[in-house]
């Protein structure tokens, strides 16, 4: 079982967070709650046009993770069991802080800050640091055919706007996994040490940079 009852695994597109999160759930029989990424209908055609479907495709995505962090709150499962997700509500800002124009932004933010204090809060983040050519090479594995157009620039932007979101962060639990030295998935060892890490055994402290 881990010491903390609601887990967040988060990453750039390709990094591996629904992999190590369904893993993560069965080892500690936790719920397990994924973004529901595949149902929403702008996101092919945001990766055609982005300018023209950047705000519907995060706008989507913003309110779907709304309704499903809602949910979980809603029916107290935080507290009655624990939880894995692959995602945190915050990555709706980082993603539209890259991909939106300065009004839609100013939009989006006052839409994110009505929403967020009404969510669970992850008792600890765990963030999949990955190299550009290594996100690159697992997009190109999965195979969606609307993700073979991602750019190297775009997913290095995203990252940089990861770690810098967190840097903010001054009250939350955040790990970096480097998972382009580990292999937490398909290492056993690795990923006791995650396990490890998660279960308390290695203390975890609030993140300062």
């Amino acid at each position: 079982m881990f010491h903390y009852n609601y887990i967040a695994i988060e990453g750039c597109i390709g990094a591996g967070k629904t992999t190590l999160a369904t893993k993560l759930s069965q080892s500690g029989k936790a719920r397990l709650f994924l973004e529901k990424f595949e149902d929403n209908p702008f996101l092919p055609l945001f990766y055609n046009d982005p300018e023209r479907h950047a705000f519907p495709v995060e706008l989507y995505f913003m309110a779907e993770r709304f309704q499903q962090l809602k949910h979980v709150s809603a029916e107290n499962n935080l507290f009655n069991m624990q939880t894995v997700s692959d995602f945190i509500f915050q990555k709706s800002l980082i993603f539209a802080g890259n991909n939106l124009s300065v009004q839609e932004k100013q939009l989006y933010r006052m839409l994110f800050d009505i929403m967020l204090p009404t969510l669970p809060k992850p008792d600890v983040i765990v963030y999949l640091f990955s190299s550009v050519e290594r996100l690159l090479a697992n997009i190109k594995m999965r195979g969606r055919m609307y993700e073979q157009s991602i750019q190297p620039e775009y997913l290095e932007n995203i990252q940089e706007a990861y770690l810098s979101y967190f840097k903010q962060m001054t009250d939350a639990r955040i790990v970096l996994l480097d998972t382009d030295k580990y292999d937490f998935v398909g290492n056993e060892m690795h990923y006791a040490f995650l396990q490890e890490l998660l279960s308390g055994e290695i203390q975890i402290g609030i993140s300062r940079y």
